[in-house]
């Protein structure tokens, strides 16, 4: 029998546990679950019932030093990821983190000069990048046939949650719990595609407003809009407020359009494209028609249609460390995404636009300063079990 990734799961709540019906489904054949961990004696003791093989903890440093397990995923919540992982690594165990990479990406820093000292492995549960349509998208963008980035914009807005929602943890929708609301929760896996598809930007300018839909400290309604370093410009915004919302990713190119879509009728990703017959650059300049328009026509893209997900990252997890195989996302490359959600609070703290690199120290700063000052008081409801099976 061929060998198997030893893995221990630490925190079985939706993600954690979401991961454990993929296994209990048969989708990840090179993994066995062999311990798992959790705070909450109840999650545990029902996650316990799934996999009456696994031994159970009730706490992480006890299943990191255990010794059954040669890996650990960590879907604990976000500022926990980053210590957690550390002391994996430090105890010789290959990690794959749950995203976001941390809150702040001082921590992160320090997690991945971890990394880079170990002989283990540090990935990114960043499982969006196995959709066929972005993968297609980053293809065509990175190609370079469509020449470069002039706009893009990416409205999505269909994260609606209810009161409830927040109310079924402590944790949830505080500073001092999960370090942000919209885009540190719902969005880093659209911060990573964003930033994996179009590069990074130079400046950034943000709106996040705190508590404008529902009963929460942090944000629930962002617009964040960026330079990069080519003078292209892109818009980003998000929201939990929005019923129904909308995914809708448009890049302009110098020779065409791209969009992708989420048909909320169908439930399914479109990517189309409008080739222009030439530069827009070039025609706005040689152009001796005021009002003439570069003629190109539309057209389906065709993808391969696969779209693995978690499952598709942790069995490329497991490849990688018993073959030696690619992995879909290195540790290290979570802290892009981070920069940028970083940079929209500080942006929107301050009020102003803000460079990348940015203070790091005057990030965290300000963050402590939102938790010390904090007095919000939160009604905790009994947590709600939830089909995490089509979340992002």
């Amino acid at each position: 029998m061929a060998r198997k990734l030893k893995l221990g799961i630490i925190g079985v709540g939706n993600m954690g546990g979401a991961h454990i019906e993929n296994y209990l489904e048969d989708k990840m054949p090179e993994i066995e679950i062999t311990c798992i961990a959790d705070v909450d004696g109840k999650r545990l003791a029902a996650a316990e019932k799934k996999l009456p093989q696994a031994a159970a903890f009730s706490d992480a440093s006890a299943l990191i030093k255990s010794g059954l397990c040669e890996a650990v995923l960590i879907a604990t919540p976000h500022y926990s990821h980053p210590p957690l992982a550390v002391e994996a690594l430090n105890a010789g165990l290959h990690v794959m983190s749950e995203k976001p990479a941390g809150v702040y990406t001082k921590q992160v820093r320090e997690l991945i000069a971890v990394a880079e000292k170990s002989d283990k492995t540090y990935a990114l549960m960043l499982n969006q990048r196995t959709n066929c349509v972005y993968r297609k998208l980053k293809e065509l963008v990175s190609g370079g046939a469509y020449g470069e980035i002039r706009r893009v914009s990416w409205i999505i807005t269909d994260w609606f949650r209810t009161q409830q929602y927040y109310n079924s943890g402590g944790w949830r929708a505080t500073w001092s719990g999960e370090g942000g609301g919209v885009i540190l929760n719902q969005c880093p896996h659209q911060l990573d595609l964003w930033q994996w598809i179009c590069g990074m930007p130079q400046k950034v300018r943000a709106f996040c407003h705190e508590g404008k839909w529902h009963d929460i400290e942090v944000e629930d309604d962002v617009t964040i809009y960026v330079e990069y370093p080519n003078g292209a410009t892109g818009t980003f915004i998000t929201t939990t407020g929005d019923c129904p919302g909308t995914n809708r990713l448009e890049i302009t190119l110098d020779r065409a359009k791209l969009i992708c879509e989420n048909d909320p009728r169908t439930d399914k990703f479109t990517l189309s494209a409008y080739e222009l017959n030439g530069s827009t650059e070039e025609f706005i300049r040689t152009s001796d028609k005021g009002f003439a328009k570069l003629p190109g026509k539309w057209s389906e893209v065709e993808t391969d249609g696969l779209n693995e997900q978690h499952p598709g990252v942790l069995n490329a997890f497991a490849a990688h460390i018993l073959r030696g195989e690619p992995l879909i996302a290195e540790g290290a490359e979570g802290i892009n995404g981070l920069i940028i959600s970083n940079a929209a609070f500080l942006s929107s703290w301050l009020d102003k636009t803000v460079e990348i690199p940015f203070d790091e120290e005057l990030y965290l700063e300000l963050l402590n300063e939102k938790i010390r000052n904090s007095r919000f008081k939160k009604t905790v409801c009994e947590s709600v079990e939830e089909d995490m099976s089509s979340t992002y």
